[in-house]
């Protein structure tokens, strides 16, 4: 959105502010779908749950990766006034319960779905035969997360050389295994990953039918990077080398899914803060703002991005610390960005905010997160 607008919007709403652009999450999404024709979006909602957001890509047509019982409930409601025939069809289609750990409780709601879930050891197996017998199941593998700038293998994932054991055990349980999923890694910058992730899977299918065991499905997961920088690989060159494997390793009749979210969300979110405080330390200039680590910008903690602070006004740059309203140290938004002389009481903003941030924002130290403004509905 252009400074004008944020300004606008900004003096209606109050700061702190976290503007989500709908025209921006129809951009991506058709972006998406332009360069992965074969493989259908299931939108990996934990990277913003906002219930305006999931409605938005339900209208699109997209699939939903949820990995809470409270994140299907967010999907649910966007299905809720469909005949029962019809919200069965979505939820068996359209939505995949991606996190291989599930609690009793939420299995025991699911089953009545007849859900598809993923799963990667013997414990999950027995769980899910026990209180989710109609689930259909889809093997989580561990897969080289090189060069993502947030892991997942060392939490989740099976062995490549148990994958099919895995498979034969959920079948001794009476329990159907549609296919093999994985994840490289948030934010991927490492076409590799994926190309030795589709490889491995391609083995494990062949080694399944060897055993009488037909796969069906292929979850290729998240890690879609969203282009922060300069260096970050163009989304084009990553879909070409992707869909080359695919296309060479798995039939058409094969079904591919992802779980994008990021490079969905990421670009669509704009933060907007005040400064309410400016103090020199150590002969550095530091800008208190109303908005931090505890909020909107929780991804500096918790999904180790950085994000870049801009000004409103021009002037000669200096290099600044930001900090955040609360009395931890940590709250820390950035030691240097360059940035004017500015007064208290002028706004500072960032782009590209609109993945891992607002969705863990707290009320610690009782203050509020930003409010929410939705534009191009």
């Amino acid at each position: 959105m252009n400074q004008k607008s944020l300004l606008e919007l900004v003096k209606k709403h109050g700061s702190p502010l976290f503007v989500v652009d709908h025209a921006e999450l129809r951009k991506n999404y058709a972006l998406f779908r332009k360069h992965f024709p074969r493989v259908q979006i299931y939108y990996a909602v934990k990277v913003n749950s906002d219930p305006a957001i999931v409605k938005t890509f339900y209208e699109l047509g997209g699939s939903f990766d949820v990995a809470s019982i409270q994140e299907f409930r967010t999907v649910y409601q966007c299905i809720a006034k469909l005949p029962a025939k019809q919200r069965q069809d979505f939820i068996w289609d359209k939505i995949i319960y991606a996190n291989p750990i599930k609690p009793v409780e939420t299995l025991e709601e699911l089953d009545r779905y007849k859900p598809l879930v993923t799963y990667d050891n013997h414990e999950e197996v027995k769980k899910i035969a026990k209180h989710a017998p109609h689930a259909g199941l889809a093997l989580r593998l561990r897969v080289p997360n090189t060069g993502s700038m947030v892991e997942l293998s060392s939490k989740f994932g099976a062995l490549p050389g148990e994958a099919v054991d895995l498979i034969k055990y959920a079948h001794e349980h009476d329990l159907v295994v549609e296919g093999l999923s994985f994840h490289v890694g948030s934010q991927c910058t490492n076409p590799q990953n994926y190309i030795q992730a589709i490889n491995l899977c391609a083995n494990i299918f062949a080694e399944a039918k060897s055993r009488g065991f037909n796969l069906k499905l292929l979850d290729i997961g998240g890690g879609f990077p969203a282009a922060y920088d300069a260096t970050v690989p163009k989304f084009s060159a990553l879909a070409k080398t992707i869909n080359h494997e695919l296309d060479r390793l798995f039939p058409k009749e094969i079904e591919i899914l992802a779980e994008p979210g990021r490079f969905l969300v990421a670009s669509a979110g704009t933060a907007v803060s005040k400064i309410i405080g400016k103090a020199f330390r150590n002969e550095k200039l530091g800008y208190y703002v109303d908005d931090g680590v505890y909020h909107t910008y929780s991804g500096v903690i918790f999904d180790h991005c950085t994000y870049h602070l801009k000004s409103f006004k021009r002037g000669a740059p200096q290099v600044c610390a930001v900090f955040g309203p609360t009395c931890d140290a940590l709250d820390t938004i950035s030691l240097s960005e360059e940035l004017p002389d500015l007064e208290i009481g002028e706004y500072l903003y960032s782009e590209n905010i609109g993945a891992y941030s607002a969705a863990s924002s707290t009320h610690f130290n009782g203050f509020p997160p930003a409010t929410v403004v939705h534009v191009n509905q």
